[in-house]
């Protein structure tokens, strides 16, 4: 799963990330975000049928366009295994795939010392920017846009910190996600063959990451590597 993550990147870094040139990014007081939790606003990119890609800014919970309340039940991720049967991410998965800017994620093994959750940093060599396979939505009723990220079970390097992983592509998978054209099993092959989630690297940090309040650049810090 992914239940937390980081963002350093600048405004302008955004635009480069998505080869976004056609005009100078616009300013932006966007601050480096070291811990995002679900139902914060985050940023990310889509593809709408004969337009160039854009950014967009919404919810990190998926509210379905179909919802009459903000839905209590856990929607920050989708499992790639029912996105296609799910009543709340199979329209998305048709028509609304995006992509959703990091630098890392946070994942918790049980300390057996003293049975405490110890929070593990996963990040791309260099702690390089990329992006999560993702889907979203608006809700006309509740003026809500709104993203989720999708996991599937994880490569065998990192799967004694956690069984799920959110799908990280390569760039050059980019176009194939976000055109929904490709549908189907065929879209669920794009994530197969294009992430890169082989390449993370990972370390132990301070628990202080495990308050979703807490927002400190140490959190990219390692205090060990023992696993």
């Amino acid at each position: 799963m992914c239940g937390r993550f980081t963002n350093l990147m600048t405004w302008a870094e955004l635009h480069q990330l998505y080869s976004i040139h056609d005009i100078a990014p616009p300013s932006s007081n966007m601050r480096p975000r070291y811990n995002i939790a679900p139902t914060q606003d985050v940023f990310f990119a889509t593809k709408p049928e004969g337009h160039e890609m854009a950014l967009q800014q919404g919810r990190w919970w998926l509210v379905p366009f179909f919802a009459k309340e903000l839905p209590k039940a856990a929607m920050f991720n989708a499992r790639i295994e029912t996105v296609e049967s799910s009543g709340a991410y199979r329209e998305p998965f048709k028509t609304k795939r995006c992509l959703i800017p990091a630098d890392g994620y946070f994942e918790w093994t049980t300390n057996e010392g003293d049975r405490k959750k110890d929070p593990w940093l996963l990040q791309l060599p260099d702690a390089q920017s990329f992006s999560f396979a993702g889907l979203w939505s608006h809700n006309d009723k509740l003026d809500v846009t709104s993203c989720t990220i999708i996991t599937g079970p994880a490569v065998e390097h990192i799967s004694h910190i956690h069984g799920r992983m959110p799908f990280i592509l390569h760039r050059d998978s980019y176009g194939d996600w976000l055109d929904t054209t490709i549908e189907g099993q065929s879209a669920k092959d794009v994530l197969s063959a294009g992430q890169i989630n082989d390449q993370l690297e990972f370390f132990r940090v301070g628990r202080e990451v495990n308050s979703s309040r807490y927002d400190g650049s140490d959190t990219k810090k390692p205090v060990i590597n023992t696993l």
